[in-house]
């Protein structure tokens, strides 16, 4: 689940605010330290985000993480010819974080966030851009504009529909499939499920 959480990080925020649920679409930083065992999420969101001014920091809030996702046709199972007792459906995976949110207005520490999270998103490229790269007036005059988010992760609930309630004939079928249609991602989750 933490590594779904890495590689796919813009979650959806979602918040229970005196006019009911809001959803917020912001990359969450997953972090080991923190008061959790599950770990902590960490972002940053602007000063003028109206999920500041109205939300309960008792009230837990919600982190949907997705990943692929990818319609199923039941063409691609091996078995249809068979019987043709097969139908359509939709795999997907995602992971759902629990926790409560708390604001921290320190620049200190929103500037680390931002450096921490840029590093671990710029880790893959070949010059990695950094902070740093940019002038220093400028990175403090947008530090004063943002305010730090942070989820203590209490709970981590894994949803995984990766064919894996088919037989292993069907399951290839599929796997084949997606990768014929260029849904290579997809392709690789049902295969991972079949060694477990």
């Amino acid at each position: 689940m933490q590594t779904l959480i890495r590689d796919y990080p813009l979650a959806t925020l979602v918040t229970l605010s005196a006019n009911g649920l809001n959803a917020n679409h912001i990359p969450l930083h997953w972090v080991e330290e923190g008061g959790s065992p599950y770990g902590s999420l960490r972002g940053h969101i602007a000063r003028s985000n109206p999920l500041l001014a109205d939300f309960d920091p008792q009230t837990e809030v919600l982190a949907v993480f997705q990943a692929e996702n990818a319609y199923i046709s039941p063409s691609w199972y091996a078995t249809k010819p068979q019987t043709d007792k097969v139908v359509p459906t939709w795999n997907y995976a995602a992971v759902h974080a629990y926790g409560r949110l708390r604001v921290i207005d320190d620049p200190v520490w929103i500037r680390r966030q931002l450096e921490a999270m840029t590093q671990a998103f710029e880790a893959g490229f070949p010059e990695p851009w950094s902070v740093a790269d940019a002038p220093a007036d400028f990175t403090e005059r947008l530090i004063t504009q943002i305010i730090g988010i942070e989820i203590s992760v209490s709970r981590l609930q894994g949803k995984w529909k990766v064919s894996q309630n088919q037989p292993p004939e069907n399951q290839s079928s599929v796997i084949n499939a997606l990768r014929e249609s260029a849904q290579t991602a997809m392709a690789n989750l049902v295969a991972d499920a079949t060694k477990s």
